[in-house]
């Protein structure tokens, strides 16, 4: 069994039936539970994903209301594990931020590595490889590869 932290990204497309890379958003995480892994969430990918949602269309958002980013938050913490806050997350970002050297936007994602290595979470699940590339102690999955292993 292997642990996965379900990046920001997939989330949204996961729960938005509308999305272009929903059906593989959802063939993915359905695949590494039904191999008998864990999709695991943590409070900053559903704080990006409120983000997202309720941000305007316009602007690159979802426009939803508040109500249906709440039920849909509400649902996902039903179905998937949440990741606890910890005291040591911030040491260890700050040691990932400083020795990366990460600057600007990287810095909420380094966040979520620290979140995972933190948590000793070995995989993420992202369709934004290259975000994470501050280090290499975790283990990056796009979901186009997973669909590729279960045609195969």
């Amino acid at each position: 069994m292997t642990k996965y932290l379900l990046d920001t990204n997939v989330v949204l497309r996961f729960s938005n039936p509308s999305d272009m890379q929903h059906r593989l958003a959802t063939d993915a995480v359905s695949f590494l539970l039904g191999e008998g892994n864990e999709c695991w969430l943590t409070a900053q990918v559903l704080v990006e994903f409120w983000a997202v949602a309720t941000r305007p269309l316009e602007v690159n958002g979802l426009g939803w209301t508040i109500g249906q980013t709440r039920s849909t938050i509400d649902k996902l913490c039903e179905r998937f594990p949440k990741l606890e806050e910890s005291s040591q997350i911030f040491p260890n970002w700050l040691d990932l931020v400083t020795t990366s050297k990460v600057m600007g936007k990287r810095t909420h994602d380094a966040r979520i590595v620290a979140v995972m290595l933190t948590h000793e979470i070995t995989h993420l699940l992202t369709f934004n490889p290259s975000d994470f590339a501050v280090t290499s102690s975790i283990t990056i999955v796009r979901p186009q590869e997973l669909i590729v292993l279960e045609a195969d």
